[in-house]
């Protein structure tokens, strides 16, 4: 998971890069901010939301939300809030980035630290949970198939990722999962029937230009590959899609929820995946040859911590920010990454990368700028003159759901 679970993410997902640039372990969850209210009104509806109820979508095909004076959430949180979960989530993304790198070094087994990211989420949740800090939906039987669903579509994005990447070089491999915001929008285009504004589409060009530019390097790839890699893309905008739908569409799941719930499913499939991988043999052996001392222990303990927090500020920012931003902060963060190598590790980069990340901020700024305009508008005609923001509680927040099916 934090290796990104629902990073990366998913981007999802991008590929897991804070172990190994040659594996993949995204995590892009989200979490239900909706206000009680809304909540209960929406429970009931069927699975299939009109598009006045996406939390992403800026018009709504036929301008309902305009002429109906409803605003989708999303808009009607203060942008404060959203940009202040984006800072929490880039920052811990970021951390987990130089940890691995600093303290884990490459660690080979990148199922196995996928099943460990997945089991401390899952006791993580258990121990919240016991605490009282969240309760359990009752959810039916199909409702219940779609999270293991879910969960599938996890491991099985982190498995393509994998694959595809003994078929083509690291920097195809970035350039292809650069592209993830287009296919975002057109799973939502074709899915949804949803349109974004017209700066939005524009500012996209920049942002995945940008990062392609700054991933720039060899370039090698079977046709195979090249096939696997785009599937891979595929899934990975779609897994992001998925976890924002989980969040606001029938079962509006909270945070900590839906990561209780998927974390176990998704660390029994890392381990089963790791069996077929061949890698708990590899790590018998690796312990055998004294590899795992009690301070390495320890480290893997605080990776996966770091991870359990990641995932929690991915749930708030995919909630907040919605899909498609989620896909963005993934070509961001290769920008971040790589400004990070050359600050603390004096990493050498080439001008066309350094051009790259000019780009890629550039088009992250104009795109932040569109969502800010419309924040301010929707939450101006949403919210009475005068009245002030709650105040910000992560926790709070990831706990928040509507009341029991």
């Amino acid at each position: 998971m934090g290796s990104s679970p629902p990073n990366d993410d998913g981007q999802g997902q991008h590929y897991h890069e804070e172990s190994s640039p040659r594996y993949s372990s995204d995590t892009t969850i989200t979490q239900n901010l909706l206000t009680p209210n809304f909540a209960e009104k929406e429970k009931d509806k069927s699975y299939r939301m009109a598009g006045s109820e996406d939390l992403e979508s800026q018009r709504s095909r036929d301008n309902k939300e305009s002429t109906s004076g409803q605003h989708a959430a999303e808009y009607n949180v203060p942008a404060k809030q959203k940009y202040f979960f984006l800072g929490l989530y880039f920052a811990l993304n970021l951390s987990l980035t130089l940890f691995n790198k600093a303290v884990l070094g490459k660690f080979p087994f990148p199922w196995l630290l996928t099943a460990i990211h997945t089991s401390t989420a899952a006791l993580g949740c258990s121990a919240l949970l016991w605490r009282g800090h969240f309760e359990l939906s009752s959810l039916s039987t199909r409702e219940n198939v779609t999270l293991l669903a879910f969960s599938l579509l996890y491991t099985v994005n982190i498995a393509i990722s994998n694959v595809s990447l003994e078929m083509v070089s690291v920097s195809f491999h970035q350039i292809m999962r650069s592209t993830s915001p287009f296919f975002t929008i057109i799973i939502y285009r074709l899915w949804y029937s949803r349109s974004y504004a017209t700066y939005t589409y524009l500012s996209l060009l920049p942002i995945i230009f940008g990062a392609a530019l700054t991933t720039y390097g060899d370039y090698y790839f079977t046709m195979l590959g090249f096939f696997l890699t785009l599937f891979g893309v595929v899934l990975a905008a779609l897994k992001t899609v998925v976890t924002n739908r989980l969040m606001t569409g029938n079962l509006k799941l909270n945070a900590l929820e839906l990561l209780f719930r998927m974390s176990p499913l998704a660390a029994v499939q890392s381990v089963i995946f790791a069996l077929f991988a061949g890698e708990v043999g590899d790590f018998l052996r690796w312990i055998a040859e004294g590899n795992l001392s009690a301070g390495y222990g320890s480290a893997l303990a605080g990776n996966g911590l770091l991870a359990f927090f990641l995932n929690i500020a991915s749930l708030h920012t995919n909630k907040l920010a919605g899909a498609l931003t989620m896909s963005i902060c993934a070509n961001l963060k290769q920008c971040l990454t790589v400004l990070l190598g050359i600050v603390l590790f004096d990493t050498k980069v080439g001008v066309v990368s350094g051009y790259g990340m000019i780009i890629t901020l550039v088009g992250a700024a104009i795109y932040s700028k569109v969502e800010l305009e419309m924040k301010k508008g929707s939450t101006q005609a949403a919210k009475p003159a005068g009245e002030a923001a709650e105040p910000l509680n992560p926790l709070r927040a990831a706990s928040q759901s509507p009341p029991a099916r």
